[in-house]
């Protein structure tokens, strides 16, 4: 086997453009692109998209978008060109010509006429039997080159198999992940590479690919590690060198089972889009099957990318835990700063209520919100119900749960509490501030001989609708006078009938 240990180090992600950007799919770029970076290597972008029917340019800008927007840079792909391009597989149709041409040439593939019909009855025949079918038993291989060249040319459809050498040894390679591996020649079929209508397989594009952009590495899920001994048997028989190979687990969801759309979402434009961050997810995703030390759980990308090695992988199934995942999030956001929160806040803030050109305007204002709630946000889509007060104006919209536990609780006397509020927030001598209106207020604890719970929460309900908001004086300070006097005012009339 021919290695590429002494090579600059070139790795691939090559998804096929048939949907959303899955977490999986996620996991596996982030690893190749770190792993690149980490050996000051190639990361390298390839779409797979040779399957007409699900194959869309469209679904292709999907997953250029979402590695954008997880941060992801490829020094070779679409958009960005390279030495080796084209970087479509339907861009590379003949390079494959040129491989099959090449392997009929030395004899190591031949012209099958078996047709789908005929191969479906030897496996009812087989389970019938009660034998385990052993996949195709070679029925064409040894049909003479001139009869088989005849019915070519009488245009009988046909598909070409490789001429998998029977004395072959046992097939072994390293994996990364798995260790030592090794799969006996006998269980190896006589693989189709070229279907009946010219359309190479899966294996076999995969493989003139990789050799010709000249890949050393191949890390990926580990759905592929069956795939491996197949191709290196086509490597092998077009005389390339084999990469290494690094085969991930699966990522299961909290129930055990594999992860899908029964555990919520999975697609990288779903997590998005619910307000999680770029950085904290690539994150999280790194350490599904990867660890720094051990211990460290949030690493930088600039750490992961200058630390991460493949012999930290495990082969242990991950397991997506998105409590964790929220926990993280809230941690970049609380790192994150208030320019950077703004830009990132935009559209949830104007789902609040905001308007667009009042961000524009204003933006120091908007900006004083973050510190009001960084520590209570785990993701930006719960934005919105935590400042919506902040736009309503001069009016308040009360929680029917708080007006119940808070404004009407037997012997709260909340309405006499938002009257000598009232009178304190009206005096224009005080600063509006939040530390001299909250001394102000904190008075009539003495005054009123109240808890002090029983003089804020009336005042948080009338001010921001409900019981749980961000800290009440620091947002007081943010509203104009007269639009919390009026929400008292409000409040009064609406249920005290004051």
């Amino acid at each position: 086997m021919i290695t590429t240990d002494q090579q600059p180090v070139r790795v691939r992600f090559a998804p096929s453009p048939t949907g959303r950007l899955h977490i999986g799919g996620a996991r596996t770029a982030i690893y190749n692109w770190a792993y690149a970076r980490s050996c000051g290597g190639s990361f390298i972008l390839r779409i797979e998209d040779t399957d007409p029917t699900r194959s869309t340019d469209e679904n292709t800008q999907i997953i250029l978008r979402a590695l954008r927007w997880l941060g992801l840079d490829w020094d070779e792909g679409p958009e960005v060109g390279g030495a080796y391009g084209p970087y479509c597989q339907t861009e590379r149709l003949d390079t494959y010509a040129e491989a099959l041409e090449q392997l009929k040439a030395q004899g190591s593939v031949y012209p099958c006429f078996c047709t789908k019909e005929d191969l479906d009855k030897k496996r009812q025949d087989a389970e019938k039997s009660g034998k385990a079918y052993a996949g195709y038993d070679r029925t064409c291989r040894s049909i003479d080159p001139a009869e088989a060249q005849r019915r070519i040319d009488a245009g009988e459809p046909h598909v070409w198999r490789l001429r998998v050498p029977l004395d072959h040894k046992p097939i072994e390679f390293d994996d990364a992940v798995y260790g030592h591996m090794k799969f006996p020649i006998d269980v190896m079929d006589d693989m189709i590479l070229v279907r009946s209508d010219g359309s190479p397989t899966y294996n076999f594009a995969v493989v003139c690919d990789d050799a010709h952009m000249k890949i050393t590495d191949v890390i990926r899920g580990d759905d592929h590690l069956s795939n491996t001994p197949r191709q290196i048997l086509i490597y092998e028989a077009l005389g390339f060198p084999v990469p290494r190979f690094a085969h991930l687990s699966m990522i299961l969801g909290p129930d055990g089972h594999k992860l899908s759309k029964r555990h919520g979402a999975t697609s990288v434009e779903e997590y998005r889009d619910r307000g999680y961050l770029p950085d904290a997810l690539v994150n999280f995703l790194a350490l599904l099957g990867w660890s720094l030390d051990g211990e460290t759980t949030l690493i930088s990308r600039e750490k992961l990318c200058s630390s991460f090695s493949v012999d930290r992988i495990t082969k242990k199934d991950a397991v997506f835990d998105e409590t964790k995942l929220e926990w993280m999030n809230g941690c970049y956001i609380r790192e994150m700063g208030a320019d950077a929160w703004l830009n990132v806040a935009r559209p949830w803030i104007v789902a609040a209520g905001a308007q667009e050109s009042a961000i524009d305007q204003n933006p120091d204002w908007f900006k004083r919100i973050y510190p009001l709630v960084a520590e209570r946000l785990n993701r930006f889509d719960e934005l919105p119900d935590k400042i919506s007060y902040l736009f309503w104006g001069a009016t308040t919209h009360l929680d029917e749960k708080s007006i119940r536990k808070v404004l009407k609780k037997d012997g709260a006397r909340a309405d006499e509490v938002l009257k000598e509020t009232r009178a304190i927030l009206a005096d224009t001598s005080i600063p509006w501030q939040c530390d001299p209106l909250q001394s102000r207020v904190k008075e009539l604890v003495d005054s009123m001989g109240l808890k002090a719970k029983f003089i804020f929460q009336p005042i948080r309900v009338a001010v921001c609708g409900n019981m749980v908001s961000p800290p009440l004086f620091e947002s007081v300070e943010l509203l104009p006078r007269k639009d919390v006097l009026a929400r008292i005012d409000q409040t009064l009339a609406e249920v005290f009938d004051a």
